[in-house]
């Protein structure tokens, strides 16, 4: 009998996956439970008790997390400073899910609002330095509009 296909990207995954490293992965995992209602899917330990491997599912997207390793060169964004990355974030309700992620103790780095593109948009940094930016889409407009719209900022 032939062996059983392995599917090249398991169930449930998509192309893409963000991995944050985290200072303190375990209690980012809790705080992405509040803040974007995230489902806890795995957690694998080290003998010292860091985790080595954890992934939380948000919506329909898996997000892996590993605490920082410093001896192997995996340290969060906090001891570098910041991050050039922004996880991006569509939800059905942009003003819940902010209002939601800052209760759970998020920083509001900008307020929600209706950007030109045609999304209501607001952006964060949550408790573990990573960037956040959230978004409900609520107008479909064209290439032309869009550019018009850029168009009619700082002017």
């Amino acid at each position: 009998m032939p062996a059983p296909t392995v599917k090249p990207i398991p169930e449930g995954m998509r192309s893409l996956t963000p991995h944050l490293v985290c200072d303190g992965a375990a209690a980012a995992i809790e705080f992405y439970k509040k803040a974007f209602g995230a489902v806890e899917e795995a957690r694998m330990a080290t003998p010292d008790g860091r985790l080595a491997h954890a992934q939380v599912r948000i919506g329909d997207s898996a997000l892996m997390l590993v605490d920082e390793f410093p001896e192997m060169g995996a340290v969060g964004p906090k001891k570098t400073q910041g991050s050039p990355v922004t996880i991006h974030l569509y939800v059905p309700d942009v003003d819940a899910t902010v209002a939601q992620a800052v209760a759970a103790g998020a920083e509001l780095t900008m307020p929600v609002t209706e950007m030109f593109w045609g999304d209501r948009f607001g952006t964060l940094k949550d408790p573990f330095g990573h960037s956040w930016s959230v978004a409900t889409h609520v107008r479909d407009l064209t290439p032309e509009q869009i550019a018009e719209g850029m168009g009619k900022m700082g002017g």
